[in-house]
């Protein structure tokens, strides 16, 4: 009986008694057990040891060459950063020492003025020397005029005695 597997409505044959094939029991034994091989794999083409070792290198250089490229640019990043901060303190301090300039040279200006106007100390000893003989003047002419006024009073005590008149003065 042999069937159909993919027809639904397989018909039956009759099998007549007849001659039938037979095969020495060697043929049957080959024909019954046909090794089973499994499914077919594609063949794989080979990759060579030194293909994958340059591959395998590109591919670790590249990774490794980025991890360096990465760490660069951050430290690149903190470098720049450390050196804005020491830019802007280098400003402040710049602008402070600009002030102090300006300061110093104010006073200088001042303290030119200042002595372009005071005296010097030739000049403090000139005028002290004409000081002195302008004192030494007065007092010459001081005890000169007491002097003078002594004698007037001398020569009034005297007139005064003689006459018996008094003066009043």
């Amino acid at each position: 009986m042999l069937r159909c597997s993919r027809a639904p409505f397989a018909r039956r044959l009759p099998v007549k008694a007849g001659r039938t094939i037979s095969l020495s029991a060697v043929a049957r034994a080959d024909a019954s057990t046909t090794p089973n091989l499994g499914t077919v794999k594609p063949p794989k083409q080979p990759v060579g040891g030194f293909r994958g070792g340059i591959v395998g290198f590109l591919l670790g250089f590249s990774l490794a060459s980025s991890y360096a490229a990465y760490h660069l640019l951050d430290e690149y990043k903190q470098a720049s950063a450390v050196l804005q901060a020491s830019v802007l303190e280098l400003q402040t301090s710049t602008e402070k020492i600009t002030t102090h300039v300006r300061r110093i040279e104010a006073v200088e200006k001042d303290l030119k003025a200042l002595s372009s106007t005071s005296a010097s100390k030739d000049d403090l000893s000139r005028l002290r020397a004409e000081i002195k003989k302008i004192y030494d003047g007065l007092d010459i002419e001081f005890l000169n005029l007491r002097s003078h006024v002594w004698g007037i009073q001398q020569d009034l005590h005297a007139l005064s005695k003689k006459d018996g008149n008094t003066v009043r003065v």
